[in-house]
């Protein structure tokens, strides 16, 4: 019996909705009612501005002057964007794999290219790579040579850092251009395929005759559901990613392994739900062992994110939206996945070496301290407030 696929869509705007029927080409006559102001803020926050300007180009009698202007406008300045991150993304592979440094790109403009097959159709605001963390340091060292700077925000105790985060960023701050260096797809703990394992199923793309290495197909798609998911699907672009993925030709029985090792069959199942509804995309046989009720609820859940216009990456978050992501990111987990994240909460913490300072040779201490440290802390912020 074929499970029924409903969304609550009543929340969603008027402006959002058309967005979305041009993005899947499909007619509409809702285009009178729609806020141009509102629906110029959406295309800024879903980053969606360079696909819709190549679909309302035509549409003069549909679109007032100022809106196809104003989507012109920054879908030529994308285009420098894409030009020049292209140019530098070619420079440091040249550069890892003059060294041996093996580098596959997960992101970026070689996904404008793979995926829309068009540079200038997709945005991208920085340089995402993975290589092995015992080629990490070595990296470093050659973007700082090149003029990058580190965000060194990471904080760590026990060496937690190589699982509990998953890259690091670099600044360069005459050409203002962010890379950012993986050696995890995704923030632990969690598991995933190793990179030998990635490198292998690796993809070659030439461009302007440098060959840069990427994802094979059914990783990338792996990678950017849990992307997708792990941010609640709160930019459109992320979804238009998947829906121009999603009809390549993706070996289905090889994805659904894959969910099951590495992740949740129940991620993809909420991707493709959301596809159907918001996009149009037709769920086909081989997709139906990824669906169920539990996908379908984490497809609604991710409504919420659109309907708000969320800014995860906007700190701070208001309280409602924190509390809200929370409870969802533990809602995405499978049973095997929320164990793991109970048992790493008993491995150390920067904050307990915070509150109580120790010789870096006593740190295994916190492992039993850690209990205590946690209630300290917790006291004393129940006792400011």
């Amino acid at each position: 019996m074929k499970m029924e696929l409903t969304l609550d869509k009543n929340s969603i705007s008027k402006e959002l909705l058309f967005i979305l029927d041009l993005i899947c080409d499909k007619k509409s006559d809702s285009y009178e009612e729609v806020d141009w102001e509102e629906f110029l803020i959406h295309t800024q926050h879903h980053r969606v501005y360079p696909l819709l300007y190549s679909k309302v180009k035509q549409l003069e009698h549909m679109i007032p002057d100022f809106v196809r202007q104003s989507l012109y406008s920054d879908y030529k300045h994308n285009i420098f964007q894409m030009l020049r991150l292209r140019a530098e993304m070619s420079g440091i592979h040249e550069l890892f794999f003059e060294v041996q440094i093996q580098t596959l790109f997960l992101k970026g403009p070689i996904l404008a290219e793979e995926l829309y097959g068009d540079l200038s159709l997709r945005t991208c605001s920085d340089i995402d790579l993975l290589i092995p963390l015992n080629q990490l340091e070595y990296a470093e060292s050659l973007l700082i040579n090149l003029g990058y700077e580190k965000d060194d925000y990471i904080e760590t105790v026990l060496n937690d850092w190589r699982w509990r985060h998953h890259h690091v960023t670099y600044y360069h701050p005459i050409k203002k251009i962010k890379v950012e260096v993986h050696w995890r797809m995704h923030p632990g703990p969690g598991k995933e395929p190793t990179f030998d394992v990635l490198w292998e199923r690796r993809r070659v793309d030439k461009i302007t005759g440098t060959a840069v290495y990427y994802l094979g197909r059914e990783d990338l798609f792996l990678f950017l559901t849990a992307h997708g998911a792990r941010h609640g699907w709160s930019r459109l672009r992320w979804l238009t990613d998947m829906y121009y993925l999603s009809e390549q030709d993706l070996d289905w029985s090889l994805l659904y392994k894959l969910f099951q090792v590495y992740s949740s069959p129940h991620l993809c199942g909420q991707v493709l739900i959301l596809l159907s509804h918001l996009l149009d995309m037709k769920l086909r046989e081989e997709m139906n062992p990824f669906i169920s009720r539990k996908a379908l609820r984490l497809a609604q859940e991710a409504l919420f994110y659109l309907e708000n216009r969320v800014q995860l990456h906007t700190k701070p978050l208001a309280i409602e939206v924190a509390n809200y992501h929370k409870r969802y990111l533990v809602r995405l987990m499978s049973f095997k996945q929320l164990s793991l994240f109970a048992l790493s909460t008993l491995h150390p913490f920067p904050e307990d070496a915070q509150t109580l300072p120790l010789p870096v040779r006593l740190h295994f201490l916190y492992f039993p301290l850690r209990p205590f440290l946690w209630i300290w802390r917790k006291s004393r912020k129940v006792a400011v407030t």
